[in-house]
């Protein structure tokens, strides 16, 4: 048995992008789940839902929460990733100088989405978009 979540997450919004996350953490914290695993599973999902702001001019965030763990999926139809290891180093970013005066694109993202995740895995094709699948195991 699980719970199955879907959200929109709107592109170039700043001021909606994190509703999903605390969507998402509000519904673990009613189903008692401990709070670092909470932790872990907000951060990698308000990093995806900031990355599909910033890069992608939105997607989709599917979420499933199991007994032991919760599959993030994270669909969106932007640029794609030219460079899928160059972006997971730790300070490379595309983001636009905008971007980065307002705090954001530090280049963080997909480090700290793999940090939080027991695996993450990231499918992306240039001019088509990028798919991102993150599982969160519990350790309660």
């Amino acid at each position: 048995m699980s719970i199955k979540l879907e959200y929109d997450v709107l592109g170039e919004n700043f001021s909606t992008a994190g509703s999903a996350s605390d969507s998402v953490k509000s519904q673990l914290k009613m189903l008692g789940i401990n709070s670092n695993d909470i932790r872990r599973v907000a951060i990698a999902m308000y990093e995806g839902e900031i990355n599909m702001v910033i890069h992608a001019g939105g997607g989709k965030a599917k979420v499933e929460i199991y007994p032991d763990k919760v599959v993030i999926v994270l669909e969106d139809n932007g640029p794609g990733i030219k460079d899928i290891d160059l972006a997971m180093k730790e300070g490379y970013s595309t983001a636009s100088d905008d971007v980065r005066n307002l705090g954001f694109g530090a280049g963080m993202g997909l480090p700290n989405m793999k940090k939080c995740s027991n695996s993450m895995d990231i499918k992306s094709t240039v001019g088509v978009g990028t798919t991102i699948t993150m599982t969160i195991n519990f350790t309660n």
